[in-house]
C-alpha cells in the first residue's frame, strides 16, 4: 500500500468520524431534556445556556447539521469509490457502495445515535462549541435554507398547537414515575394539581342531607350538644329551614365567654354563597380573600345544595385529611378478588377507575348511578348487572343508598355486549 492510499484511508476514517459526530449531535439535541438544561443554565452553566440558545434557533442548528452530515457522507462515498476502483477496476463501484453503506450505517449512524440518545445532555454540551463555529461558517447557506423554510411555511400553514396539552403533561408525569424520577406520592400530587381546574364544587361538596347545622333559635345547650356530637369546629346557622343559611358559627367564638353573651347573632359570620358549577380552583382564592373555611352552595331557586369546605378542596390535592376525631370511612372495601363493599356516597369515577372502566354516566356518586340504572329508588336486596359488574344494594332507605356490594365477572368479554 503506497502513501497515497494510506492518506486516502486516513482521510476516509476522519470523514466517517465527522459523520458520526453530526449524527450523534442531531440525536442529542432532539432527545435533550429542556427542563434539565434550563435548570443547569439557571445555576450558571454556560454550556447549558449555549445549548438552549441553539435549541431556540433549532432550524438554523438543524440546517447546519444536515449540511455538514451530507457533505462528509458524500465526500466519504466519493473517496471510497476512487479508492476501490483503483484496486478493483471492474467491480470497484459496487464494492464501494456495499462497504460504505454498511460502514456509514454502523459507525456513522446507528452507533453514534444510540450513544447520544443515552447521554443527550452530556453530548450536547460537548458538541455545542463545534456546532456554534459551524453555524457561523455556514451562515450564508443557512440564510438560503431559512428563507426557503419561511416560504414553505406560508404555503403549508399548520394549525396545530405547539404547546403541551393536559393529557401530554399527565403522560410525562407517568413516564417520570416509571423511570424513577419521582415517587408515587409525588406523581399523584402533580396529577391532582394538573386536574385541579376541572373539578367543580359539587364534586367535593357535602350534600344538603348530610349537612350538620343549627337553627338560630337553638338554645345554648342544643348548640353545645351539636358541637360535641359532630366534632366540627364550624357549623352553618339557618333561619326556619336549612335552605336559608344565614351564617357560620365558629366553635372558638361559641365557647369564648368574652364574645358570646347569649345572642348567637353576635358571633355568626356572613356566609359565602357559590353556584354549583363553580370550579374549586376559583373558590379557593375566594375563601382566602373572605377569610372563611366554608362556602354554601345554592341552586337557581336559592335553595341549599350543600356546603364545601377548605378541607374538601385541599383533599383534592393531597388526599384525605383525617384528624383524631374523624371516623375513618373507606369508600371501597375489598372482600375478595371479585367482591367489593362500596359506599353509596363513593365517587363514581373512582369506582370505574378501580375496575379500569370508562364512566359514561351523569351521576357523580355510586348511589346516584344505581338509582339512574334502576330508574327508581332501590331497596336493600335489589340488584342489576352492568358489563362485568353485578351490583347489589345492601343498605338503603326510601330516599338514599348507603351501601352496595359489587361482584366482578372475571370471564366477561367486551364483545359479549353485542
Amino acid at each position: 500500500m503506497d502513501g497515497d492510499n494510506l492518506g486516502q484511508i486516513i482521510f476516509l476514517v476522519i470523514l466517517i468520524m465527522f459523520s458520526a459526530f453530526f449524527s450523534a449531535t442531531e440525536t442529542a439535541f432532539s432527545s435533550i431534556n429542556k427542563i434539565r438544561m434550563k435548570n443547569m443554565a439557571n445555576n450558571g452553566d454556560k454550556k447549558a445556556a449555549s445549548v438552549l440558545e441553539l435549541i431556540e434557533n433549532y432550524d438554523k442548528f438543524l440546517s447546519t447539521i444536515l449540511i455538514g452530515n451530507n457533505i462528509v457522507n458524500i465526500s466519504a462515498s466519493s473517496l471510497a469509490a476512487v479508492l476501490f476502483i483503483s484496486h478493483f477496476p471492474k467491480h470497484g463501484a459496487s464494492i464501494s457502495t456495499a462497504v460504505m453503506t454498511i460502514v456509514v450505517l454502523i459507525f456513522g449512524e446507528i452507533t453514534p445515535k444510540s450513544i447520544a440518545k443515552d447521554f443527550p445532555e452530556k453530548f450536547a454540551m460537548f458538541s455545542v462549541p463545534f456546532v456554534k463555529v459551524l453555524c457561523f461558517i455556514l451562515s450564508p447557506i443557512n440564510f438560503i435554507f431559512s428563507s426557503w423554510k419561511r416560504l414553505l411555511s406560508k404555503v403549508f400553514v399548520s394549525d396545530e398547537s405547539r404547546g403541551l396539552t393536559e393529557e401530554e403533561l399527565l403522560t410525562m408525569v407517568e413516564e417520570a414515575q416509571d423511570d424513577g424520577g419521582i415517587n408515587d406520592e409525588e406523581g399523584e400530587l402533580i396529577r391532582n394539581a394538573i386536574e385541579f381546574n376541572d373539578i367543580q364544587v359539587t364534586d367535593v361538596h357535602t350534600p344538603r342531607v348530610d349537612v350538620v347545622a343549627i337553627d338560630e333559635t337553638d338554645s345554648r345547650e342544643e348548640i353545645d350538644r351539636v358541637f360535641c356530637e359532630s366534632n366540627f369546629t364550624r357549623l352553618p346557622v339557618y333561619r326556619d329551614t336549612i335552605d336559608n343559611i344565614i351564617g357560620i358559627i365558629n366553635q372558638k367564638d361559641f365557647y369564648n365567654s368574652n364574645k358570646f353573651k347569649g345572642d348567637i347573632k353576635d358571633i355568626i359570620s356572613k356566609p359565602l354563597y357559590v353556584i354549583p358549577n363553580m370550579k374549586i380552583s376559583e373558590l379557593l382564592p375566594l375563601l382566602q380573600a373572605n377569610k372563611t373555611h366554608i362556602a354554601v352552595i345554592t341552586d337557581e331557586y336559592g335553595g341549599t345544595v350543600g356546603i364545601v369546605t377548605l378541607e374538601d378542596i385541599l383533599e383534592e390535592l393531597v388526599g384525605e385529611i383525617w384528624d383524631e376525631h374523624d371516623e375513618v370511612v373507606e369508600d371501597f372495601i375489598k372482600i375478595s378478588d371479585t367482591e367489593y363493599k362500596v359506599m353509596g356516597s363513593a365517587d363514581l369515577d373512582d369506582l370505574f377507575d378501580l375496575f379500569d372502566m370508562k364512566n359514561e354516566f351523569e351521576s357523580s356518586t355510586v348511589g346516584g348511578w344505581i338509582t339512574e340504572e334502576m330508574n327508581r329508588f332501590p331497596k336493600a336486596g335489589d340488584s342489576f348487572t352492568y358489563k362485568q359488574l353485578t351490583v347489589t344494594v345492601t343498605k338503603a332507605n326510601s330516599r338514599r343508598i348507603y351501601e352496595a356490594y359489587v361482584t366482578v365477572d372475571t370471564d366477561y368479554k367486551e364483545e359479549d355486549d353485542d
